[in-house]
């Protein structure tokens, strides 16, 4: 799949970047605290993520003002300006209703804007989110981040990646918090962790009228589970879905299930991958991996970009579970089964 960026003007004229990939039916994805279309796109496990959730419909996703590849922020983040975002995105999506999943920070926006535009949304997703701001974690917790993020963005970025994706292995902790820094300066990222700690969203839960699914880990590490269930409990019928982990990113953990759990909500076929089963392209280059060639090497045979490259190999190894080039080597040469790995389905 390959991501088609455009942008969008919202009714005060800031500019947003905007990623589509896919086909079908629209849906919006409304993104946590700090995005960036094109770096997220580039780490194999949140694209791996975005790609399984893309099958069979359009995903629209996009950065908000003062991140990634959007214009800066106008005036101070607030719940109504995070509204005037999202409406100028779905605007863009097309004339019929959507699905609309909101991830951390974006639970919230969707859950707002379910519940005020109500005819715009078709079914509800919300992952990882929380009712009130202020109950998320004890107040000298919520300034001493806040503190971090202002005066010391580096560390601040380190410290939040391991709370988000203690699940994620180390290399993509590391590629994850380069990104955070990269997404936005410290005093957007310092404002918009703000907005999280600020919004509380109680009032809004029983007007939201539309087929809703709570998703949330057990464990997970910057929302607490009891927010959750208070979320699931204020919206009417909704479902809650608890999943085990830690990690609050969704594409930290396990991503199969996760992404099997929304697509069944949404109407959506779950694929079921079984042990081997790639593309054909990345069967070519399992092949060429297993020749010994580099990427570069790889690239040349393929006619395709020494980055294309690299990105094949790192989602092979994550539709098949390996954690090394020489065991996607080994397992095409002899056909091995990958290691704890069944179907999902």
């Amino acid at each position: 799949m390959q991501q088609h960026l455009t942008r969008v003007t919202t009714a005060d004229g800031t500019e947003l970047a905007v990623a589509s990939v896919g086909e079908g039916r629209p849906v919006v994805y409304v993104s946590g605290w700090l995005s960036h279309l094109e770096l997220g796109w580039q780490l194999p496990e949140e694209r791996a993520f975005y790609e399984s959730l893309a099958e069979g419909c359009r995903l629209v996703r996009y950065d908000r003002a003062g991140c990634g590849l959007s214009g800066p922020l106008r005036r101070p983040p607030s719940l109504e300006y995070e509204l005037e975002q999202l409406a100028a995105v779905i605007a863009s999506a097309g004339d019929r209703p959507v699905d609309l999943i909101g991830t951390s920070l974006g639970a919230l926006v969707a859950v707002a804007w379910a519940a005020a535009h109500p005819e715009t949304v078709r079914r509800l997703v919300v992952y990882g989110g929380w009712v009130s701001g202020e109950k998320v974690s004890p107040p000298d917790a919520r300034e001493h981040v806040l503190a971090l993020v202002g005066s010391h963005w580096g560390l601040g970025s380190d410290v939040l990646t391991d709370i988000f994706a203690p699940d994620a292995p180390a290399a993509a902790r590391s590629a994850f918090g380069r990104y955070q820094r990269a997404s936005s300066d410290a005093a957007t990222a310092q404002a918009l962790l703000g907005l999280s700690y600020q919004l509380d969203i109680a009032d809004l839960l029983p007007q939201v009228r539309i087929p809703t699914l709570v998703v949330h880990r057990a464990d997970d590490r910057a929302a607490p589970l009891v927010q959750a269930a208070a979320l699931a409990e204020g919206i009417e019928g909704a479902q809650l879905v608890v999943l085990p982990g830690r990690s609050h990113l969704p594409w930290a953990g396990d991503v199969h299930e996760l992404s099997a759990m929304i697509r069944r909500f949404l109407g959506l076929r779950v694929a079921r991958t079984g042990p081997g089963r790639l593309t054909p392209r990345q069967r070519e280059v399992a092949e060429l991996v297993s020749a010994g060639r580099t990427n570069r090497e790889i690239a040349e045979r393929l006619g395709i970009d020494e980055r294309s490259a690299e990105g094949h190999v790192e989602r092979i190894r994550l539709r098949l579970g390996f954690r090394s080039r020489a065991q996607i080597a080994a397992w095409y040469a002899g056909r091995e089964e990958p290691p704890g790995r069944g179907e999902v389905g």
